[in-house]
């Protein structure tokens, strides 16, 4: 997939801010802008590509709502504006992609659902399968409950963690700017856009320059650190305007906007992670017959697990060997070491009648697996 072109990505998430969704004057939503986006994105599902959004507004709607006063507000304010808020943008989302036939289901996260293990695992289960029955997960941090020392800070990073979470391919920051300028263009007339960034260096962190708005906590320095974040990851990033008429195919025709290259795709970044970065916390034994499973690209099942030996946790890395103690593999376990030692050498629908409850078919998802090559994990 180019780097430029959003029509081959597979999995995108689109992140939309409170400026763009919201009318900063009267608090009111931006109808017909929301209709052509909804429109760029039920074409999009169409073709194929999976999309996820990440949706700001919660707190602008909510502050109309509750008639609160424009300007900073307090920490309990900001959070009641949050939860009435959460309710009209849930049901615009519902609306506005339910007149192409799209269901939305709203995901509400903290930072803890992102950075704790169990609840990474939680969270990413519940949009894959959203995107497994062909929903549009519209997701916003839950204000309602996050503190200044608990919280993501803005949706940028809100949406690069969850980019990275779930293995998307493109993550694009629709914008009140038409890229990444060399300063900000409202104060510096000679300021210039790049079209192409390659990597994120600190003299182009020196450049960033702090644009929110009223409605916006983001800015130019925040769109940096989700590139860091995206790009890590093998995520490709674009900053683009948001601010006209059907933003995403203005994007495929190749309107203004920045892109930010990675060499990697998510598959790749993800595997190196997994062979590379997590030191294993346990050993699984296998057999020949699940050995040539894992050689023909297949997940490892319980059934072919012959032992369990040491202490991990659900999501945890583990080494898979065989009887002679080589390794073979690396992956991600998708059961606890005491569940594991349970069902090891059982046939996945024997799971439930077993541990009292069902859970994941695969002892290691392929996805989750990396095969040993050449005297490496």
């Amino acid at each position: 997939m180019s780097s430029g072109d959003i029509t081959q990505a597979k999995r995108l998430v689109i992140k939309v801010g409170s400026a763009l969704l919201v009318d900063e004057a009267t608090g009111r939503l931006n109808e017909t802008w929301l209709a052509t986006l909804t429109e760029d994105i039920a074409r999009m599902v169409a073709r194929g590509q999976e999309i996820i959004v990440v949706s700001s507004g919660a707190i602008a709607l909510g502050r109309h709502a509750l008639k609160l006063p424009r300007g900073e507000l307090r920490l309990e304010e900001s959070q009641a504006a949050a939860a009435s808020g959460q309710i009209t943008l849930a049901n615009i989302w519902a609306g506005a992609l339910g007149k192409h036939e799209l269901a939305a289901a709203q995901v509400l996260l903290t930072p803890g659902d992102t950075e704790q293990r169990r609840r990474y695992l939680n969270a990413r289960a519940t949009l894959t399968t959203l995107i497994k029955f062909n929903a549009i997960p519209i997701i916003n941090e839950n204000d309602t409950v996050a503190t200044s020392e608990i919280r993501y800070g803005d949706n940028d990073r809100l949406a690069a963690r969850v980019a990275v979470m779930i293995g998307a391919d493109c993550l694009v920051l629709l914008s009140t700017v038409d890229g990444f300028y060399s300063a900000d263009p409202g104060e510096d007339p000679t300021a210039r856009r790049f079209d192409i960034i390659d990597i994120v260096t600190p003299q182009l962190e020196d450049m960033a320059a702090d644009t929110g708005s009223d409605l916006s906590r983001g800015g130019m320095k925040t769109k940096l650190e989700a590139a860091h974040m995206a790009l890590e990851s093998g995520c490709r990033m674009v900053i683009a305007p948001g601010d006209t008429s059907a933003p995403l195919q203005a994007i495929e025709a190749g309107g203004p906007c920045t892109w930010f290259h990675t060499p990697h795709s998510p598959v790749t970044a993800r595997k190196a992670w997994i062979s590379g970065s997590l030191a294993p916390l346990g050993v699984l034994e296998i057999d020949e017959g699940a050995l040539r499973a894992l050689g023909a690209g297949k997940s490892l099942l319980p059934a072919g697990v012959k032992s369990v030996t040491g202490i991990f946790d659900r999501g945890d890395a583990v080494r898979v060997v065989t009887g002679q103690n080589q390794e073979v593999a690396r992956g991600l376990c998708a059961w606890s070491s005491a569940d594991a030692a349970q069902i090891a050498g059982c046939k996945s629908n024997e799971i439930k009648a077993i541990l009292g409850y069902g859970g994941r078919e695969e002892m290691i998802h392929r996805d989750d697996l990396v095969l040993k090559k050449q005297g490496k994990p």
